[in-house]
């Protein structure tokens, strides 16, 4: 048993990745670095709560609640809430009070909850609502366009809607692929050689500051504690 965790992609420019998961025999799992914030929503003993959960820094362990299931959109990197600054969640959350079943409060307004299958129709709503903002710079950089203004602005502006440097964006990134290459069997010499990796001691302090996991720990196919969402980008 443990932790079983689905998802899957979106088309949405706001959401990087929709994703639901159920709990089972399992008290603590690996919570791995992520660039990207998350608005999650569980139900454990019938009681449903929510939560802004923000961008991690780094690996930590996580206690998971026993027989409870999430579910959880996880927005595009450039995207926030303007009215809960992203840079205040690094390593955090923030969570939402008056949850029920069928409703929850939002910056002033009743929203019933999202679910796997419509998240889209839902985060279309906080966008014309302007609960929800993305911002144009940070975009453009992503998809390696110019922004056409100078780079301490664009430093600015990733800390702004990430709250995080590109520089750490890009080493947790790179951390999480090489995560899923070995787990897929890629031998060690070759992703330090894809992902550009200086040598095994470099990729050996990214995983485990970023993963909480050795490559030998991620080779294991019955680790003894679950990792949070690891992905193939």
């Amino acid at each position: 048993m443990g932790l079983e965790v689905e998802s899957r992609p979106s088309d949405s420019p706001y959401i990087e990745r929709v994703w639901r998961s159920s709990s089972h025999d399992v008290d603590r799992m690996t919570s791995i670095a992520t660039a990207h914030w998350d608005l999650v929503f569980w139900e454990h003993r019938g009681q449903a709560s929510a939560a802004v959960q923000g961008p991690g820094s780094k690996a930590s362990p996580a206690p998971v609640p026993e027989d409870a299931t999430f579910f959880g959109i996880s927005f595009s990197l450039g995207t926030s809430m303007p009215h809960l600054p992203v840079d205040r969640l690094v390593d955090g959350s923030a969570e939402i009070p008056g949850v029920t079943r069928r409703s929850f409060w939002l910056k002033g307004s009743a929203w019933h909850p999202p679910d796997y299958d419509n998240a889209e129709a839902f985060v279309r709503r906080m966008v014309r609502e302007g609960v929800l903002d993305r911002d144009p710079i940070v975009a453009a950089v992503l998809r390696g366009a110019s922004p056409g203004v100078s780079e301490r602005t664009v430093q600015r502006r990733f800390v702004a809607t990430t709250g995080l440097t590109r520089g750490a964006v890009r080493q947790i990134d790179r951390a999480r692929q090489a995560a899923v290459l070995i787990q897929e069997g890629t031998p060690a010499h070759d992703v330090i050689h894809r992902l550009g990796y200086f040598d095994q001691p470099h990729l050996a302090r990214s995983l485990t500051r970023y993963i909480g996991r050795t490559a030998t720990q991620l080779s294991d196919r019955a680790p003894s504690e679950p990792l949070s969402l690891l992905y193939k980008t």
